[in-house]
C-alpha cells in the first residue's frame, strides 16, 4: 500500500506520476489534479485540459486569455458549410 501525498489516505490502489525528475504518489486524480495542474492566471481554476498559453502565462481556455489581452487566440477553428 502507498500513502498519497495530497491527503494522507494509505490505499492499495494508489498511483505514480513521475514528473520532472520527481515521483509523486496519489490516491485519486482529484488529489493529482489538486497537486500537479496549473492554475489559470485570469480565473485561478485548475488548468486539466490543454489550456492556452499567451504571452509565458497559461489559461484554462480562449476566454480567459483574452480577458488578460490576447487577441490572436481562439478555443477552436470553425470551417465547413453550415458550421457559426
Amino acid at each position: 500500500m502507498a500513502t498519497c501525498e495530497v491527503c494522507g489516505n494509505d490505499y492499495d490502489m494508489a498511483f505514480e506520476v513521475h514528473s520532472q525528475g520527481a515521483v509523486h504518489v496519489f490516491d485519486s486524480f482529484e488529489c493529482a489534479i489538486s497537486r500537479m495542474a496549473p492554475v489559470c492566471e485570469h480565473c485561478g481554476c485548475r488548468i486539466v485540459g490543454h489550456g492556452a498559453e499567451y504571452d509565458g502565462r497559461w489559461f484554462c481556455c480562449a476566454h480567459c486569455a483574452r480577458q488578460e489581452g490576447a487577441t490572436r487566440i481562439v478555443d477552436r477553428e470553425v470551417t465547413g458549410a453550415g458550421m457559426r
